[in-house]
């Protein structure tokens, strides 16, 4: 987990290259494709994770769901915003999440997904990739 300055946030290329540099460190042996994710909290650190895979495929667990549970386990007790998520998907660009990703970063309030576009990062808002969320404010 990495702090900056609380009064400053690192531009989206540079989420980008977080995510990038945790996506090496994917262990992906069966589906071949590594991924890695970067969340900026409103408390200013950056959790990163990476996709971990198992030969019973169920139980593999993604890059962006990695780096939650991170930001969970790793945190101070105080539950942070996510303002933004990056994702590098090394064999595929632009990699947005899967469904189950957005769930989750959708129960954190992520603000902003962040991918890498053919003209370097592309920013949109958490509410396009997934519109009529469920969460928390739901019950």
């Amino acid at each position: 987990m990495q702090s900056p300055s609380p009064h400053s946030t690192p531009p989206d290329a540079d989420l980008l290259a977080l995510s990038r540099e945790a996506a090496h460190k994917a262990y992906s042996p069966y589906s071949g494709f590594p991924v890695g994710a970067a969340l900026l909290l409103d408390d200013g650190r950056v959790v990163t994770g990476c996709n971990v895979e198992n030969a019973s495929y169920g139980l593999g667990i993604c890059a962006e769901r990695t780096a939650v549970t991170r930001m969970i386990a790793e945190g101070s007790g105080t539950v942070p915003t996510i303002l933004a998520v990056a994702i590098t998907g090394l064999k595929a660009a632009p990699c947005f999440p899967c469904g189950a990703c957005r769930q989750v970063l959708h129960e954190f309030g992520c603000q902003r997904v962040v991918v890498e576009g053919e003209d370097g990062p592309e920013s949109h808002p958490f509410t396009d990739i997934l519109p009529y969320a469920f969460g928390p404010e739901a019950l």
